[in-house]
């Protein structure tokens, strides 16, 4: 078996990389990645002391494609993963378009070319911006939760948002680009009779990626925390209320283990993938938990509301469990502590990720 890890050194393919070579010792991996990233050349490294061969290419130029070796299987961990993406003056939107979109259109013509399986890995923001930013919520403590006696959307219970959820615009640049490849996927899929599987991830987290405050935000609140840097609670009233769900890429990893293995089985092609209700935090909570950890530390207030910002967003993952008797392994509390021990032993993280 051969795979092609695109975005192979960044966190979500470096990580999935490495624990699959520790899963299948004779499995052949292929790595391409254009390095934009900061700490992507610290992961190049590591990844080639293990052996796998790595591609230094841009996905958005199709003549970069052209010499790869033939891969059983794509899976796509490239992408400019922030919501923010395209407007906040980091990245234009034609290269948001261009990485998130293009890129795909180009890794579907390699997959037509060579009959090989194509895996996306999507995200939550496909789903409806407007749509979650109106799910009725109150104050229970230190988070928002469901209103109790308020009417909710279709494809969202107390277990969190299904995929019958509501992908309806706006989305935001970032999702509007996912939810296209999305599309052209299983079209191209259909078109050209290769297996292909959607999975839309729920915010992936672990030791060793690199946190800002628009991408990576667990890892980057547990960093600045330790080293008592500025850290502010944005909108929804500034007091961090506002919930998400969180889940490592080694859970990740068992169900693409699984889809590739499946291939062609009858059924949905689309599954949501998070940790769930029971793995979900607000960052009020999360300050919580760091200051037992670390100690005490002033959290400033912004009331200023972002764009696409939400105050509630917890994956469903229930359909992957009935399909594939999939869920998280990785306990809330063991993924906490496994980025806290690397920032205590990794102090100049967050400076490395700063880097442009």
């Amino acid at each position: 078996m051969k795979i092609l890890i695109t975005g192979i050194c960044g966190f979500v393919g470096s990580t999935l990389a490495k624990a699959w070579l520790a899963a299948e010792p004779g499995l052949t991996l292929y790595g391409i990645d254009n390095l934009c990233r900061p700490g992507s050349e610290m992961n190049r490294l590591e990844l080639q002391r293990l052996g796998i061969k790595l591609v230094h290419g841009d996905l958005r130029q199709a003549s970069d494609l052209e010499g790869l070796p033939r891969a059983d299987w794509v899976v796509d961990a490239a992408a400019n993963p922030s919501v923010l993406a395209g407007i906040d003056g980091q990245s234009s939107s034609r290269q948001l378009i261009e990485h998130n979109l293009f890129s795909t259109i180009n890794l579907l013509e390699y997959c037509k070319c060579h009959h090989a399986g194509f895996i996306l890995l999507s995200t939550s923001r496909v789903y409806s911006a407007a749509v979650l930013s109106a799910i009725p919520v109150q104050i229970c403590e230190n988070r928002f939760v469901l209103a109790p006696q308020a009417s909710h959307p279709i494809g969202l219970t107390s277990a969190g948002i299904g995929e019958e959820f509501s992908t309806a615009s706006p989305l935001s640049l970032y999702g509007g680009s996912k939810l296209a490849s999305e599309v052209l996927s299983l079209e191209y899929g259909a078109a050209y009779d290769f297996p292909v599987w959607i999975n839309r991830c729920g915010v992936l987290v672990g030791a060793g990626q690199f946190g800002r405050p628009d991408q990576g935000i667990v890892a980057y609140w547990l960093h600045a925390w330790r080293q008592r840097q500025p850290l502010t609670y944005l909108g929804f009233g500034g007091q961090g209320h506002q919930v998400r769900d969180v889940l490592h890429p080694h859970d990740l990893l068992s169900l693409l283990r699984q889809q590739i293995a499946a291939e062609t089985s009858p059924g949905p092609r689309i599954f949501n993938l998070g940790g769930g209700a029971g793995q979900s935090f607000s960052l009020a909570e999360l300050s919580r938990w760091c200051e037992a950890r670390f100690g005490s530390h002033v959290v400033g207030a912004d009331h200023l509301q972002r764009r696409y910002d939400v105050p509630w967003l917890v994956m469903d993952s229930s359909l992957a469990g009935r399909v594939w008797n999939w869920q998280p392994r990785i306990s809330l509390h063991d993924l906490l502590e496994e980025i806290a021990l690397h920032a205590e032993e990794h102090p100049d993280w967050l400076a490395q990720s700063a880097m442009r």
